[in-house]
């Protein structure tokens, strides 16, 4: 009732209160939609809003209340993260409907990355027949409000279907549309991107072929894509005949050819031309971003160089570049001693920094196999405390160590929280928590234990 008076008092606003409070606020709340209409909210608190909410597997209920409620504040970057928490839990007539309404009432965020984020969770999802019903309906509508519909747009179609390795119908798609879309060189790189995808060079290679004999010319991303592709296969030299290939043709390479060649010589175990070619973005006046510095990184830790990669990480705070899930989890995936792991631990949450799940998972493990509960412990406060998505393998993780330590309790406790949150654990962590609690005849705990587990059995019922 506080909460409530306090709320027609004066609009609740992120300025002063942040986005940690604004978010506890909403998740906290039994009926969020309720505070909606007293938020003041600007379009980035509203976009990482939304962005937190879609971090916690929050209800995509609550997510597209608030959005329709900020409506006005809302941009085209809320609007993706949105799509994506919609199209996550497979709205997809929901999420199409939606971008019928902002054609009328927002049709300034649209976007052709609004139409992939659709797209893509629908071919991912439903059959090929389906998704090109949803693009001619689009088409339509899209037409019908005078909004131009493109090549971009086309390429969205494409895409789809390229990310989901379905090359296949990619190209039924492009034989059907390309005489009604003229083919750029964007359209035809996605199409080799997705052959990239694919993992099958000598696919590539004959659809590259194929490009040059339609009278395409390659320009830098096509180079790109099949530098990346010869990387990740591990043959780098031929990556570099292709980067030889590039100059011949007068094309400068972008940072981002550059640092695909930095990680295929990590993966090749050559540091001193990684050094070199990172040394070469700087020589060329290249703005040198985080993705870069991540790479060296990399070749660092694999070639077993710790305190190199360290050197590297510690360059980026300098600069003021600012640490991502991938520097963390390519240092400490990398890591042998339990002491290091610590020590970038540490560096982590001491910069209040939300990482990804397979960094929690990492390190959840390595705190429990080597009998640190406490950490194990702690961590698991931080994450919930942030918001993060308590993930049921991490619980199983967590559980079995500290029932293996003689802390059931503590265990119970984690169970409960995950519960609460609306996600059901493992059966194999039910499982070891009722037999421990049956042993040490916990008879209320035993029940409350199964009647948690009962909504969710009432769930698969309905």
């Amino acid at each position: 009732m506080l909460l409530l008076k306090r709320s027609t008092r004066a609009p609740l606003s992120g300025a002063g209160d942040g986005t940690d409070h604004l978010f506890k606020l909403i998740t906290g709340h039994p009926s969020p939609s309720h505070l909606f209409p007293h938020l003041s909210l600007t379009p980035c608190l509203l976009s990482d809003l939304l962005s937190r909410l879609l971090l916690s597997h929050s209800p995509s209920s609550t997510a597209l209340s608030l959005f329709l409620h900020s409506l006005p504040h809302s941009s085209p970057s809320s609007l993706h993260t949105l799509l994506q928490i919609l199209s996550r839990a497979r709205h997809f007539s929901l999420s199409s409907n939606l971008i019928q309404s902002l054609l009328l009432s927002r049709p300034s965020i649209l976007s052709p990355y609004s139409l992939s984020i659709l797209l893509s969770s629908h071919a991912k999802f439903q059959p090929f027949n389906s998704t090109i019903h949803l693009f001619d309906e689009l088409r339509h509508s899209y037409n019908s409000a005078g909004l131009a519909f493109g090549v971009d747009e086309f390429n969205a179609l494409l895409r789809a279907f390229c990310v989901q390795r379905r090359m296949g119908d990619a190209r039924r798609v492009f034989n059907r549309y390309h005489a009604s879309f003229a083919p750029n060189s964007s359209i035809l790189n996605t199409l080799l991107l997705g052959f990239k995808e694919v993992g099958d060079l000598t696919a590539l290679n004959l659809f590259y072929n194929e490009m040059i004999v339609r009278g395409f010319e390659p320009d830098v991303v096509s180079f790109n894509i099949r530098i990346d592709a010869y990387c990740k296969k591990g043959r780098f030299l031929d990556a570099l005949m292709v980067f030889d290939e590039m100059s011949k043709r007068n094309l400068s390479p972008t940072l981002q050819t550059l640092t695909t060649l930095v990680y295929g010589a990590g993966i090749a175990g050559d540091l001193p031309k990684a050094q070199e070619l990172f040394d070469e973005m700087f020589e060329r006046g290249l703005d040198v971003d985080r993705g870069a510095y991540n790479a060296l990184m990399s070749c660092h830790m694999r070639v077993g160089n710790l305190k190199g990669g360290m050197a590297v990480m510690d360059e980026m705070v300098e600069k003021g570049i600012e640490l991502d899930d991938v520097s963390y989890y390519t240092v400490l995936s990398r890591l042998k001693k339990f002491e290091d792991v610590c020590l970038v631990y540490g560096r982590m949450i001491g910069n209040g920094f939300v990482p990804r799940m397979r960094t929690v998972m990492l390190l959840m493990k390595v705190f429990c196999n080597n009998k640190r509960l406490d950490l194990g412990l702690q961590f698991w406060d931080y994450i919930v405390e942030k918001g993060l998505c308590l993930h049921c393998h991490v619980l199983d993780v967590l559980v079995i160590g500290l029932c293996g330590g003689g802390r059931e309790d503590e265990a119970y406790q984690c169970f409960k929280q995950v519960v609460q949150s609306g996600r059901q654990p493992l059966d194999r962590t039910y499982r070891l928590l009722e037999g421990l609690l049956i042993k040490a005849n916990e008879f209320k705990k035993l029940e409350e234990l199964r009647d948690m587990m009962s909504r969710f059995v009432d769930l698969d019922t309905k």
